[in-house]
């Protein structure tokens, strides 16, 4: 529930720094696949988690929630998905290598390491943090679930702005496949 902040200012050649009170506890994550097929909307599929802070309780996705979403994906989208993703240690674990092996459905591809710019859920983050979340102090977790909620369910329903996240990775897609990118936020 830290505040994420719009704009600020420093002086020349000093890198602004935002000063925060509190602990954060990373009440919230949010799993998103971004699908794209030529001739048809885009398609956003996002998984919201609201974390029980509790000595030993995991406050991120498991391999296994990643996989949830990805079987609900293509239930949902009732086509074969191709998968860009990119690095975090869920994605990339030995459980979820060997589902991606069994899954006829399923054609996985690794972004390079350190190369948001290409992937574009992260483009749908910012749109998140410009739009719903921008200075704004929650002031409970219910509060920033509610909010983000609402904002992923606005970003949904404008495909506009879905189909903007992937021009704006200079990315195209050549052929009928589904494309779906995947990407974490904490």
């Amino acid at each position: 529930m830290t505040l994420p902040t719009a704009r600020t200012w420093a002086r020349r050649g000093h890198t602004p720094v935002i000063r925060v009170r509190g602990r954060t506890t990373r009440c919230l994550s949010v799993a998103a696949l971004a699908c794209f097929r030529p001739g048809e909307r885009p398609r956003l599929i996002c998984r919201p988690r609201r974390h029980i802070s509790r000595k030993g309780a995991r406050r991120s996705f498991a391999w296994t929630d990643y996989r949830d979403l990805l079987t609900a994906a293509h239930r949902q989208l009732g086509a074969p998905i191709v998968l860009v993703r990119d690095n975090p240690g869920t994605h990339l674990c030995a459980g979820m290598r060997d589902f991606a092996a069994s899954q006829d459905w399923l054609t996985v591809f690794q972004l390079p390491a350190y190369s948001p710019g290409l992937n574009p859920v992260e483009g749908i983050w910012s749109l998140l943090r410009r739009g719903f979340t921008t200075n704004t102090a929650f002031t409970t977790p219910e509060e920033l679930t509610r909010t983000v909620r609402h904002g992923l369910r606005t970003i949904q329903y404008r495909p506009g702005l879905i189909q903007g996240c992937l021009t704006e990775t200079g990315l195209t897609i050549h052929h009928g496949e589904p494309t779906t990118t995947t990407h974490r936020q904490s």
